[in-house]
């Protein structure tokens, strides 16, 4: 249903109108529609081939998920529309687009600086924050199954961005985060939102002068043709939820919920554990094709950066309260 790029908002509206047929009860054979908007060879991409391939073990070949990678279904101005319209059964959306959607206090993972480490990382997504927050999601009948890592973030422009003032006047393309919004404002850039798929065109075509990644998507992205330096700075983390609806949800069997818990648990413990590996990986593999600059930030260079971010905390306090920034900065004590 709706498998062409071309044909997705049609799809959505026909959907929305109720003139595509509802998907009833599941009996016998069940296929899980999986869409997302990284390319396969990324820790996302490898994580959810896992979940698809040790699903179909669990069941026997009974259950099969169909996972359209690189934003070929649905990408990131629509996919969360389709998860409530049921276009799709299953999405691993980053972070910060639960934010946009109602859920402001996902935002806190888009803090500058906040995650020294993986394991700080964890202490929240594993621990009683990190599950409070999936439940949250309930309030727009989403089942959140489990959090996925593609690690820290760098910037990436046509010059080196060690301090500062290097960030003044350029615009830098962006999810559609408030609060990384702002943290490119703090560091005198101009924020662009702009769905990931589209961001390597606008670069090569000037429309954005650069933008923030994980190595992993920088270098399967190719964004390394259109930008001459990497600074690895290191500022933010980027994580995603696997998420699936509440009408799908219930019209699996108990059982069958079970066996795609499991598959997921399996595949996010993998998967979590194979990010550094692939950035790594990605990163070796910029060195060696000599395309890029890649600058090592120092803790001084760091630190700067971190004090000209700062204004960012008290603007996402301002929206969500103090209390889930002071449970957060508890459990990373």
């Amino acid at each position: 249903m709706c498998a062409a790029p071309l044909a997705r908002r049609r799809c959505l509206q026909a959907l929305a109108l109720g003139l595509l047929p509802a998907r009833g009860r599941a009996a016998g054979p069940i296929t899980i529609r999986l869409s997302h908007v990284v390319a396969q060879p990324t820790p996302k991409g490898l994580a959810l081939e896992r979940f698809g391939q040790r699903l179909q073990d669990l069941s026997q070949g009974r259950i099969r998920v169909v996972i359209h990678p690189n934003s070929l279904l649905y990408g990131d101005a629509d996919e969360m529309q389709a998860l409530q319209l049921g276009a799709v059964d299953m999405l691993a959306p980053s972070l910060s687009k639960f934010g946009p959607v109602g859920f402001p206090e996902f935002e806190l993972f888009d803090l500058p600086f906040l995650f020294d480490s993986s394991a700080q990382v964890r202490r929240i997504t594993q621990g009683p924050v990190g599950q409070d927050l999936l439940a949250l999601l309930a309030r727009q009948r989403m089942v959140g199954l489990g959090y996925l890592d593609n690690g820290f973030k760098h910037m990436s422009a046509n010059r080196p961005l060690l301090a500062p003032p290097d960030y003044m006047g350029l615009r830098m393309r962006v999810q559609s985060s408030r609060v990384i919004a702002h943290q490119m404002r703090a560091l005198g850039a101009r924020p662009v939102v702009l769905p990931f798929g589209e961001t390597r065109r606008a670069l090569a075509t000037g429309v954005v002068d650069g933008t923030e990644n994980p190595v992993s998507n920088f270098w399967t992205q190719r964004m390394h043709e259109a930008q001459t330096d990497l600074s690895l700075t290191r500022h933010g983390y980027l994580g995603y939820a696997v998420v699936v609806h509440q009408r799908f949800w219930s019209h699996l069997s108990p059982g069958d919920r079970r066996l795609v818990r499991q598959a997921v648990d399996e595949a996010l413990d993998w998967g979590n554990t194979i990010a550094q590996r692939e950035n790594d990986a990605a990163l070796a593999a910029l060195r060696a094709s000599g395309s890029t600059r890649i600058h090592a930030l120092d803790e001084a260079q760091r630190r700067r950066l971190r004090q000209a971010t700062q204004e960012v905390f008290l603007g996402l306090q301002g929206r969500i309260g103090g209390a889930w920034l002071e449970r957060v900065q508890a459990a990373l004590a």
